[in-house]
């Protein structure tokens, strides 16, 4: 996993989760992810600093690789590879 947005990898979806606080991030990612295929890229935006426990316990349960996250003026990125 990456901690820098240097060299981002490309997305195939995204997810906004800015405002809302857990769970509902978590929620919203489990049910983006029914929508995709395993091997797509999923962009995560978050402001619930929550969400930097959350989303790699949720990436871990689950399978899916967090290729990179990183925290900036208060925004979270993540970048979740389907498994």
């Amino acid at each position: 996993m990456v901690d820098s947005t240097d060299s981002l990898p490309t997305c195939h979806a995204e997810l906004d989760t800015t405002g809302l606080y857990c769970p509902e991030p978590i929620m919203l990612m489990h049910n983006k992810v029914r929508d995709m295929q395993p091997g797509e890229v999923l962009k995560v935006i978050a402001s619930d600093p929550a969400t930097t426990r959350d989303v790699p316990k949720f990436c871990g349960f689950l399978g899916h690789e967090l290729l990179a996250q990183s925290e900036a003026d208060g925004q979270y990125l993540y970048f979740i590879r389907l498994g």
